[in-house]
């Protein structure tokens, strides 16, 4: 499985938030790949419903609260890194 990446669609981005994407993906990306690497090493054969959001959980507390707090992400993205933990598919 490649590396996760978080990309915003910028139809669904306000004008100030279209000036920082690429700063703001960048952030979101560190932190999704930080998580991901935690989630990872901590696996225990939990179920993937629970890993999809405990990544979510891990994503989100690698924020600054405001964003995270906004942040909204596509959750069949974070289920299929779950689904890829489960299945030891990540390195």
């Amino acid at each position: 499985m490649p590396e996760p990446h978080v990309t915003l669609d910028p139809a669904g981005l306000g004008p100030a938030e279209r000036r920082l994407q690429g700063p703001l993906e960048e952030q979101l990306t560190s932190a999704l790949r930080a998580a991901t690497d935690r989630v990872r090493e901590e696996y225990a054969g939990e179920p993937v419903e629970e890993v999809c959001q405990r990544l979510l959980d891990e994503t989100r507390s690698g924020l600054h609260p405001d964003i995270a707090t906004g942040f909204q992400p596509d959750m069949d993205e974070f289920c299929r890194i779950a689904v890829a933990i489960v299945r030891h598919e990540v390195a």
